[in-house]
């Protein structure tokens, strides 16, 4: 879905490796990441746990820093901006976290937390940073009183609806979900997804919709990428991903799902991922995929660019 004539934001060849705790050999979390995000589409990031997906978060709005590789948002490149310029530039980029309440400062009024990005950013004179507040509040679906009211007195479904208010009361261009349903019970997840939905073609953003559950990247996303051990190993646009898995990882993800329409049998990988301080040679899933040949277990297969009925997709496996 290219909605415009350049990426909103585009990332090449991301690498982060973090120290390793018993002081071995370096944790490589994201390794030689690329991806683009269009204006107005949502952009869904799937994996396992460890697979590098929140990782690969935080370097996108360099929450951490990247050992290499480069992220321009809107034409710049965000490496290369100093702090002041950084600060900026975020005004367009938000994130919204996994936990609603770890993310939410007890001591302060709603109010305060929707309002804390217009303070830092010195937007408007109080009575216009209070309108806002409550506008976001109202969009998000709380009520005015809301706003005097503390953390503690809300439900985890509510507390999620604030921050998603205070991560659009700077009107962003581009908004990280960081698993914004996973801690939810399954009743409230849908409410939150469709409050999603519609905030997204009211306001006009563009999403990174990072999940492990895939039926739920399957309901918002336009296009996908599936990470595996800090690699992207599929990505393509939704439909056609989850008609036709090409990768064996995408392959064995969808047919977990409970009575999904493909119809794929079970497939139940081996074992559990490898660790990302010691991952296999060649290509990393080899040890847990059901298609595996010798040329997998010595050679790491690049991505390739497979044509296909829903649009060009790339996949990075030696059966293509």
């Amino acid at each position: 879905m290219n909605a415009g004539p350049a990426p909103l934001l585009e990332a090449e060849g991301l690498v982060k490796r973090f120290p390793a705790r018993d002081g071995g050999g370096p944790v490589q979390a994201v390794s030689d990441v690329s991806l683009k995000v269009w204006r107005g589409e949502t952009l869904g990031i799937v994996g396992e746990s460890g697979s590098g997906k929140s990782t690969l978060a935080r370097l996108l709005l360099r929450l951490i820093e990247a050992d290499e590789g480069s992220i321009r948002f809107a034409g710049a490149e965000l490496r290369k901006l100093d702090t002041q310029a950084l600060r900026a530039m975020r005004r367009d980029m938000q994130i919204v976290f996994q936990d609603p309440y770890a993310s939410l400062d007890p001591r302060m009024t709603i109010g305060d937390i929707v309002a804390e990005p217009l303070d830092i950013h010195r937007l408007g004179q109080r009575p216009e940073r209070r309108s806002k507040v409550l506008e976001c509040l109202r969009l998000v679906g709380l009520g005015p009183e809301a706003a005097q009211r503390y953390p503690h007195e809300f439900s985890g479904g509510q507390r999620q609806r604030i921050g998603i208010a205070r991560a659009i009361v700077l009107e962003p261009k581009l908004v990280i979900l960081d698993e914004p349903v996973s801690a939810l019970d399954v009743s409230i997840q849908s409410q939150i997804l469709n409050l999603l939905l519609e905030l997204k073609q009211r306001l006009r953003l563009s999403y990174i919709f990072i999940s492990h559950d895939l039926s739920v990247v399957e309901h918002v996303s336009d296009r996908v990428a599936v990470m595996y051990l800090g690699r992207i190993v599929e990505a393509a646009p939704a439909v056609p991903l989850f008609d036709r898995p090409l990768h064996p990882y995408t392959e064995a993800l969808i047919s977990a799902i409970p009575g999904h329409p493909q119809g794929t049998a079970r497939i139940v990988l081996k074992g559990d991922p490898p660790s990302p301080q010691n991952p296999p040679a060649g290509c990393h899933f080899h040890p847990r995929c059901h298609k595996a040949f010798a040329r997998c277990e010595v050679e790491v297969p690049r991505e390739r660019i497979v044509a296909d009925a829903g649009g060009a997709r790339g996949v990075a496996c030696h059966l293509y």
